[in-house]
């Protein structure tokens, strides 16, 4: 079982992260996931790539239901340095960071059903021993989280096509383009940056400064957060944020920023 443990690792890592949303706190449950595994009597484990998925599943569980608050104001997309064909296909397969908030909203028994369910088709009747409740139970939970998610913002797949969107926004930001901002924004587009939330068109854009100084001084890279066009920006040298944007058709719904230097380190490899 050890053996088939390896085999899944990058995958129940995957499912941890989604769980948890922190890519530390999916590496401790992968190794205490492991620790159990040695100590399991596996011989009549009939399906080893479903009962690994749920010896992972129960540590994620504790860990939420334990859980105070995150380390940091965002949860840990995936970043991506190279948007490539190859990087491309994968990250119609990542889960955004607006969706990541999304996830971090649900309850934790809500949680697991909707991601064991929805993103890795595990049955039901293999989820509800984990949380302690009927098959019937668990499929509301998963529903519930369900409607939840799908009331909140997707990004198109068409990775060209987002980044065309950013770029205009950039372009706008730079220029002072006012109007040109947005232009490119929804009317209800939101910008949470730490515990900053800005909603509107007109509110986001009226912070074009901020992104114009930004700039003029930073050096913008850029990479895909979570399958979504964004950028890095380091300044004087040093990692200063990340930034993700949900596009959907041609406006920017969402805008994200990350700027704990401890979770930039963490997810930024150096430049």
């Amino acid at each position: 079982m050890i053996a088939q443990f390896e085999q899944e690792r990058a995958r129940l890592r995957a499912v941890a992260h989604r769980v948890l949303g922190s890519f530390a706190e999916a590496d401790d449950a992968v190794q205490e996931a492991w620790l159990r595994v040695q100590r399991a009597d596996t011989a009549e484990v009939e399906n080893p790539r479903g009962w690994l998925t749920t010896v992972v599943a129960r540590v994620c569980l504790n860990m939420l239901r334990d859980r105070r608050e995150h380390a940091h104001e965002m949860p840990d997309p995936v970043v991506d340095a190279a948007e490539g064909p190859e990087q491309r296909a994968v990250a119609k397969d990542q889960v955004g960071l607006a969706m990541l908030i999304v996830l971090d909203t649900l309850k934790p028994d809500e949680r697991l059903a909707f991601v064991l369910h929805d993103m890795f088709a595990v049955p039901f009747d293999d989820i509800a021993p984990l949380i302690g409740k009927t098959p019937a139970a668990t499929r509301q939970l998963a529903s519930r989280a369900r409607k939840r998610v799908q009331g909140k913002p997707r990004p198109d797949v068409d990775v060209p096509g987002q980044r065309e969107v950013v770029n205009a926004f950039l372009r706008a930001s730079s220029e002072g383009d006012l109007e040109g901002l947005i232009a490119v924004l929804h009317p209800d587009v939101t910008l949470r940056a730490g515990r900053l939330d800005v909603v509107g068109a007109r509110a986001v854009a009226g912070r074009a400064s901020a992104f114009r100084r930004l700039a003029a001084t930073a050096r913008i890279r850029e990479v895909l957060i979570g399958g979504e066009a964004g950028f890095a920006t380091w300044v004087d040298g040093e990692l200063f944020s990340l930034m993700a944007f949900t596009v959907q058709g041609d406006r920017i719904v969402a805008i994200h920023v990350i700027q704990d230097r401890a979770q930039l380190a963490a997810l930024v490899p150096p430049a």
